[in-house]
């Protein structure tokens, strides 16, 4: 079987713009500090806790959006590139409202990356695709519709709406971009 004409365009659209945007995807590592459990063992450092997450380039000089939660309380950040290059990273904004963090690299001209858009033009029934790195996996692509939007969630800040999509968003696709066509 073939596939309609309007499809297989559609398809390769699809395809086509994820690979302009994957390169402006980074992987964000993190390092928190150890927590002590116990009391009685507080003279024994426990081990440091890691996680990762996603982000992507905003400005060509190495400023990365990512999720503030992926960043929050990190003493060491790791961010590696879609070339595969990595970068020691320093947070230099944070909202937690929004839970959005900017990290910079240093070293770096020329980056590849993405431009916000006017998240309230955005309509229901739009597709998406959500970019990331989820479960350590790299650069992957997932595709949806915006589900919902304007309504705000009960445990977020107050005045802060959010867009609902149905893209599948896994551990590790936090700060990750969510792209409308």
């Amino acid at each position: 079987l073939t596939a309609p004409p309007e499809l297989a365009r559609f398809n390769e659209l699809l395809a086509d713009l994820a690979d302009r945007l994957k390169p402006a995807l980074v992987h964000v590592r993190v390092r928190r500090p150890a927590v002590t459990k116990d009391k009685d063992d507080s003279d024994t450092p426990g081990e440091p806790r890691r996680s990762s997450g996603s982000g992507f380039v905003i400005a060509p000089e190495g400023l990365i959006v990512t999720n503030a939660h992926v960043v929050e309380a990190a003493d060491w950040i790791q961010v590696r590139l879609s070339d595969g290059r990595r970068f020691g990273g320093k947070v230099v904004g944070r909202d937690n409202r929004v839970d959005l963090a900017l990290v910079k690299i240093d070293g770096v001209e020329n980056l590849p990356m993405l431009h916000f858009a006017d998240s309230n033009r955005v309509r229901v029934g739009e597709f998406v695709l959500a970019l990331g790195h989820p479960f350590g996996l790299e650069q992957t692509v997932s595709f949806g519709i915006v589900s919902r939007k304007g309504t705000p969630l009960s445990v977020a800040a107050h005045g802060f709406d959010f867009i609902q999509t149905d893209a599948a968003i896994n551990p590790g696709n936090s700060g990750g971009p969510l792209v409308n066509m």
